[in-house]
């Protein structure tokens, strides 16, 4: 076990502000804490986060303004910009997740009760997070604790399907899947609804178990990525893809660009789509947001795994 502690230093380069850091560690993974030198975060916005190599940054929209540090990976931004959770591996490879407030400049340890947890997702007002982890059968499941570090609780306990990739549906409802089906849960972990992913797209897009699914459009279109067409010479194998459905219609459509290769797709709840990709050949992932028309921009030149919170 680990005690991960941030040490951030404020450093000043041509219309960028940039606070990088470090991280230490010893056997007590049951405290953390944050030392920003003064430098107040507060009237920050942070708006965007991701991952970049080996660190994780939280930006501004317009990238003006930045923390990062290294050591961790899988950056999750609260809705209201001012929280950032994140998983850390132990020297042994176990993951846990940890939330910063960026402002009060204070680390939480989430006390889950397993050994390897990982992939934070913030319930539309930052009150639960859900997230995957690894019970004592092996199997991956979907768990939530709230924000405040209370309530664990785990979702389709009694099954021996592993589920994975969870994703909030609404502020009570949230959605995982098995590669086969869609589940939505309520927060005691009832099954409220299950539908049949060849069902919904065929058999012409492959999902693997970290592809998501979100709802946009108060639910008319579901979001996704997934692995699609001719497979590709310098991958080996068919990139994936960025892609939206009309549950109406069952028209889908391509976001992303032909002959990109996503990595992770986020889905705001005011309906902005934000994903990684990298082109020919394949070495550096970008990140990209694009409105439900495929109108596309260029956020950051080099990063994967975006998530944002609202305008």
């Amino acid at each position: 076990m680990i005690k991960f502690n941030l040490h951030l230093a404020m450093v000043v380069v041509p219309s960028l502000i940039l606070f990088s850091a470090c991280n230490s560690g010893n056997n007590d993974q049951s405290k953390s804490t944050a030392v920003l030198d003064t430098v107040s975060l507060s009237n920050k916005r942070f708006a965007l986060a991701y991952q970049d190599g080996d660190k994780i940054v939280a930006t501004s929209i317009d990238t003006m303004k930045q923390i990062s540090f290294g050591g961790a990976n899988h950056p999750a931004i609260s809705p209201d910009g001012n929280k950032l959770a994140y998983t850390v591996k132990d020297s042994v490879g176990n993951n846990s997740i940890w939330v910063a407030d960026m402002e009060s400049k204070s680390q939480l340890h989430l006390q889950v009760n397993s050994k390897n947890y990982d992939d934070a997702v913030w319930s539309p007002n930052g009150g639960t997070i859900a997230f995957n982890f690894l019970n004592d059968q092996k199997i991956w499941k979907v768990g939530i604790i709230k924000a405040d570090n209370t309530g664990f609780l785990v979702l389709d306990s009694k099954s021996a399907i592993a589920v994975s990739s969870p994703v909030w549906k609404t502020e009570t409802e949230l959605m995982a899947h098995d590669l086969k089906n869609i589940y939505t849960f309520n927060l005691n972990g009832k099954l409220m609804e299950t539908n049949s992913i060849a069902d919904l797209l065929g058999a012409a897009y492959h999902i693997s178990a970290s592809d998501r699914f979100f709802y946009a459009q108060n639910g008319k279109i579901l979001v996704f990525n997934s692995k699609y067409g001719k497979a590709i010479t310098e991958l080996n194998d068919m990139a994936n893809a960025v892609f939206t459905l009309d549950l109406n219609s069952r028209k889908i459509k391509r976001i992303s660009p032909e002959g990109m290769n996503t990595s992770a797709v986020f889905v705001t709840a005011d309906d902005r789509i934000f994903y990684s990709g990298a082109e020919n050949p394949y070495t550096q992932s970008k990140i990209y947001v694009s409105d439900l028309e495929g109108n596309v921009k260029l956020l950051v030149n080099k990063g994967m795994n975006p998530t944002a919170t609202l305008k």
